[in-house]
């Protein structure tokens, strides 16, 4: 499988913190059964000096680009606007 990084950055408007909390629950169950799958290899939040959650990066594996743009279009994070912009590069993880 491809592997990607994905880095993705939350709306900063007053409400972006709240639909984050919102979709959330739904956000996380998608991530776990991704990983149930084999397409996640590991993910988290991006936090500010505050400890707030202001984004995500996640390395996700796909056989195909298309795989990966039919989930990442997908996630309650895009459906329901708490990422603002999703940056996608191809990635390799080392076998250590």
């Amino acid at each position: 499988m491809k592997q990607y990084l994905v880095t993705a950055y939350d709306y900063t408007d007053a409400e972006a913190f709240d639909r984050r909390m919102a979709a959330r629950p739904h956000h996380v169950d998608g991530a776990k059964a991704l990983k149930a799958s084999g397409n996640l290899v590991v993910a988290g939040a991006m936090l500010n000096d505050e400890g707030k959650m202001i984004g995500s990066t996640m390395i996700v594996q796909f056989e195909t680009f298309e795989e990966l743009e039919a989930w990442k279009n997908a996630d309650p994070y895009i459906t329901q606007r708490v990422w603002e912009s999703v940056d996608v590069k191809p990635f390799k993880v080392a076998d250590l």
